[in-house]
């Protein structure tokens, strides 16, 4: 329970910077053009529409899917 509080805290935090940038008008990171986990290149719509991404599709969802095993809500 207090892995998920600290993750949804955290969650909280990466929002309200974001919105922070965006009101003030501070550009958002440099998408990366190669994944940062398996150093394969990174579709130009992704980096568009996720301003500052860094990783491909497949290792965010394993990413995010090992989030779930650490919290044990996964078997």
């Amino acid at each position: 329970m207090d892995r998920a509080q600290a993750h949804e805290e955290e969650m909280r935090s990466d929002a309200l910077a974001t919105f922070e940038r965006r009101a003030h008008g501070h550009p958002p990171r440099v998408s990366a053009e190669f994944c940062s986990v398996c150093d394969e290149p990174i579709p130009t719509v992704r980096r568009v529409t996720l301003p500052g991404v860094q990783t491909c599709v497949d290792c965010q969802h394993d990413i995010e899917k090992k989030h779930v095993f650490d919290w044990g809500m996964a078997e």
